[in-house]
């Protein structure tokens, strides 16, 4: 019979752990620079900060004459989307994914969490008159934010809880990237898209021969993203398509690091410490207008349907999913852990941030009303998931506390450290 949720390998644990280290400070980042867009566009400096934002610069003839916010959602982005391109391959090749009945979980969690919103937000939109264009924005989990305040506030939960959740959010990027691809891509340019592809070739052709000197690969890099954005496809997708390229290799412990990982930790600090706050600085500056505006922006269908798709469409389809799979694979969950968790897990899955407000933008544009409407409802919906999920979670962060101190008299004689334990 299989286990849900089982605790995964010792490696897998380590690697979890450190993913939870550096996301917490990209978490702290993102969340201070969502506040400080705020609450310049609440105050007279609100003119400075849209002059910034609105402001282009660019070659014209190459497509990229951008705004500064643009070139923080197509450039800055497409850091992000690479860095979640080596991480979802790691998974697959090298990571406890690579056994289809681990992988079969995650997988289908994020794909509940992907529909069930996107269900919601349609009959809300349908029911109030209101436009469908906006059905995939409550569809994402933002990495960053959601492991940030798992770190924070679960110190004790299972590692098995911690592992499901980083898997669920990368699948969940995934599926995102292919919705933007597919359903928000207007007109699409041929010989641009082939020039893309024959850029992304060489770059692969290069990293598979385990070259890694900058000035052959960063001029390839940066021609596919130009190219990627030229051809009417997001610019972001060229990040995912670079970082599938790049070999993943099941190393040895005592070998040294392989030139995904090498990627990964260059990469990684510059995605979490620089490109996702720096979006959000840029995307999340939305004048509100009091409580009276609040209300306003709250009452459009758009945002009743995006608020309704994080908190309670991630949660029904993470957790009704994950059931399912329970009920009809006689599947059970690892000892030790109990259905809460997984709704706790759920609900912290509604924290929708970067990839919401990207697609907010993709849909509706940005300055329109119901653009602004957007970003008010999925910040709305993003604190009211980590509120509720903080809630769930911090209840059993301590049940669990208690046993592991209950426990703690017992010596651990398997030589596993306490870290695998409770990360």
């Amino acid at each position: 019979m299989a286990c849900l949720l089982a605790r995964g390998t010792w490696p897998e644990a380590r690697r979890v752990a450190d993913v939870l280290r550096r996301e917490t400070i990209g978490g702290a980042l993102l969340l201070l620079a969502a506040i400080a867009a705020l609450v310049l566009a609440n105050t007279p400096a609100s003119g400075l900060y849209e002059s910034v934002r609105d402001s282009h610069f660019g070659v014209g003839s190459l497509h990229l004459d951008l705004t500064v916010g643009q070139w923080a959602s197509d450039g800055l982005l497409a850091i992000f989307f690479f860095v979640a391109g080596l991480e979802l391959k790691r998974e697959f090749v090298a990571g406890d994914l690579r056994d289809p009945r681990r992988a079969a979980l995650p997988i289908a969690a994020a794909a509940g969490g992907v529909a069930t919103p996107a269900l919601l937000y349609v009959a809300v939109g349908l029911s109030r008159g209101g436009p469908l264009a906006g059905w995939a924005i409550p569809t994402a989990t933002d990495i960053a934010f959601a492991l940030a305040v798992l770190a924070v506030i679960g110190s004790h939960l299972p590692a098995a809880l911690r592992t499901f959740l980083l898997t669920l959010a990368v699948v969940d990027d995934l599926l995102a990237i292919v919705i933007i691809a597919v359903f928000y891509t207007d007109r699409l340019h041929p010989l641009p898209l082939a020039g893309a592809l024959v850029a992304v070739g060489l770059f692969a052709v290069l990293v598979q021969r385990r070259i890694r000197s900058w000035w052959l690969l960063l001029p390839l890099a940066v021609t596919a993203w130009a190219l990627v954005h030229a051809s009417g496809v997001h610019a972001t997708v060229a990040g995912v398509l670079l970082g599938f390229t790049v070999p993943v290799l099941r190393r040895a412990p005592g070998d040294g690091p392989g030139l995904a990982e090498h990627f990964e930790h260059r990469f990684r600090p510059l995605s979490a410490g620089v490109a996702v706050p720096v979006f959000a600085f840029f995307a999340a500056g939305v004048p509100i207008g009091g409580l009276d505006g609040l209300g306003a922006a709250l009452a459009d269908p758009v945002a009743i349907g995006i608020v309704a798709g994080l908190v309670a469409g991630k949660t029904l389809g993470i957790s009704v999913t994950t059931w399912a799979v329970a009920r009809f694979t006689r599947a059970t969950l690892d000892e030790g852990l109990a259905w809460i968790d997984v709704i706790g897990l759920a609900v912290l899955g509604g924290l929708g941030f970067t990839v919401s407000l990207l697609i907010g933008e993709l849909a509706f544009g940005g300055g329109s009303a119901t653009g602004d409407h957007v970003k008010v409802a999925v910040l709305t919906g993003s604190l009211v998931a980590a509120a509720l999920a903080t809630v769930i979670l911090r209840l059993r962060d301590r049940r669990y506390r208690q046993a592991h101190e209950a426990d703690s008299a017992d010596a651990n004689d398997d030589g596993v450290p306490d870290v695998y334990q409770g990360l």
